[in-house]
């Protein structure tokens, strides 16, 4: 029996909460500046550094989802390639799900600390449910 994936155990924890989740994604392609030096263009190449640029987001209750491959193929036709995707929980109040105008506020936050290099709070996967880590 395989373990449960970083995602499987996101999805089992935000079902557990006591009040509705609504999971946050922003997916994000990697790509090198134009005056990146050859060093940085080498580490690039190797799957390392660039820089990062939100190319969607979009949100979702935990019982939209059921594995991150159906996230990633989903997320195939509706976004451009991405190499990286930042995730959060947002949680309701009183048994309701978040308001639409809350989530609107929490995705635009995300995709502002994204481009800003603030992405330290986040869940951050590659395309096949692997945990990305920066430094």
């Amino acid at each position: 029996m395989r373990s449960p994936s970083h995602f499987d155990q996101l999805l089992h924890t935000a079902a557990a909460q006591p009040e509705p989740q609504r999971l946050l994604f922003v997916f994000a392609g990697a790509a090198l500046p134009p005056d990146a030096t050859p060093e940085q263009r080498a580490r690039f190449e190797a799957g390392e550094g660039g820089t990062l640029t939100p190319l969607a987001c979009v949100d979702k209750s935990v019982q939209d989802l059921s594995t991150f491959p159906e996230l990633v193929a989903e997320s195939r036709y509706a976004s451009p390639p991405w190499q990286v995707v930042f995730i959060a929980a947002l949680s309701g109040r009183g048994g309701q799900q978040p308001t639409t105008a809350l989530v609107d506020s929490a995705l635009q936050l995300m995709v502002r600390n994204v481009r800003d290099g603030r992405f330290g709070g986040y869940l951050a996967l590659d395309p096949k449910g692997e945990p990305v880590t920066f430094s």
